[in-house]
């Protein structure tokens, strides 16, 4: 397999549509050399249709893997480092890469999860400190903003229970919850109205990495959005990096996965049919266990819930999809969050990124420093060339 240094690809992309006026005198005072801007003739580079230009030195495709060192908090947040970024840049500055919005629009006629506080604005008239020219504007929004829109979990979102709690026999026994990396409730959230002391959101590093995105909607569902209820399986998973020519490469330690699964059509603001959260795909327990062994940091997808859900299944007139371990319905916000430090982002617009068949793009994912907080609104994008 032909190689090249992501660095040199990097430095001959960006200099793309560089200034071709002479360059400054040196600071040797020696006369100034003409130079012609940099031509490149590398196919890797000027033409995606060919190849990905991010063939790297083995040594920059190797992100840190587990196991992490004892007390970690960050999961497989310790993933992202110069790895990452540098398998990131070539995508940002390929000169054919496309800007993307991975955030839906936030307002509060957005759908609205059911299981967080629905959101609602008041947009404040217009104000200004006496006596002078200014004219200020603001607003109030009240809800629960990391459990809305676009948005990514802490892994101290999910802790699980030595058995399945009974709503006969009392409250929920949340004193016996364990999290991620073995930490107790008393660790992670000790009181009703405590923040979580461990395992929050502001424990979260930056995540700026190399994005594999699988169109799933072509490959399992004939082109046609997926149903609710309809699981992405390991076997998929394989199926899609093979049919989008993604062999050479796979999915790297610190990879952000996206999936698509077309149930970003159902996204509608204002919210009329309230189709969106009442069931939706997801990921199957064994694509679970796939994306856990490959040390992916977070796995995003345009659905409500990463998990799949049966029509009827919220209000309890239905069970979870065939293949869901007892007593975890959400199987996938359990395994990912809890068990293998992986992060999960919902409501993910992908539909113009698989229209262009950007499979492989950077992507940045940052999340607001919440001190305790179980989750965040983001603004997500990614950079990367299109290969139509």
């Amino acid at each position: 397999m032909r190689r090249i240094n992501v660095v040199a690809a990097v430095l001959a992309a960006s200099a793309l549509g560089a200034c071709e006026s002479s360059p400054p005198p040196s600071q040797t005072g020696s006369p100034a050399r003409s130079e012609l801007p940099l031509v490149i003739s590398d196919p890797l580079l000027s033409d995606p249709v060919v190849n990905d230009p991010l063939l790297l030195d083995e040594s920059l495709l190797n992100a840190s893997v587990p196991p992490w060192p004892a007390g970690d908090e960050r999961g497989m947040g310790n993933t992202q480092g110069v790895a990452t970024r540098m398998r990131c840049a070539a995508y940002l500055l390929h000169p054919k890469s496309r800007e993307y919005e991975l955030s839906h629009l936030r307002s509060e006629t957005m759908p609205m999860s059911p299981f967080s506080t629905p959101l609602d604005y008041e947009y404040v008239p217009t104000f200004g400190p006496a006596f002078s020219r200014h004219a200020v504007n603001g607003e109030n929004i009240c809800g629960e903003p990391g459990g809305q829109g676009t948005q990514i979990d802490a892994l101290g979102h999910f802790g699980v229970l030595p058995q399945p709690w009974d709503p006969a026999t009392g409250p929920i026994p949340s004193q016996n919850a364990v999290y991620y990396n073995g930490y107790t409730q008393a660790q992670v959230k000790p009181t009703p109205d405590s923040p979580l002391l461990k395992l929050g959101v502001d424990k979260m590093p930056p995540i700026v990495t190399s994005a594999v995105l699988l169109d799933a909607r072509a490959y399992v569902g004939g082109g046609n959005r997926l149903s609710g209820g309809q699981q992405v399986t390991a076997a998929h998973i394989q199926g899609m990096i093979q049919a989008q020519g993604l062999g050479w490469r796979g999915i790297l330690p610190g990879d952000v996965v996206y999936i698509y699964t077309g149930w970003e059509e159902l996204w509608q603001d204002p919210n009329v049919t309230g189709e969106y959260y009442a069931q939706g795909p997801g990921l199957a327990p064994d694509a679970v266990h796939l994306l856990a062994q490959k040390a992916i940091v977070a796995v995003g997808m345009d659905s409500p819930f990463v998990d799949p859900v049966n029509p009827g299944q919220l209000q309890g007139q239905a069970p979870p999809p065939p293949g869901t371990p007892p007593g975890l319905p959400f199987y996938s916000h359990h395994y990912l969050l809890s068990q293998a430090g992986i992060h999960l982002m919902e409501n993910v617009r992908l539909k113009a990124m698989s229209q262009d068949k950007t499979w492989l793009s950077c992507t940045l994912v940052l999340a607001l420093r919440e001190r305790g907080g179980s989750g965040s609104p983001i603004r997500s994008v990614s950079y990367g060339p299109p290969r139509l």
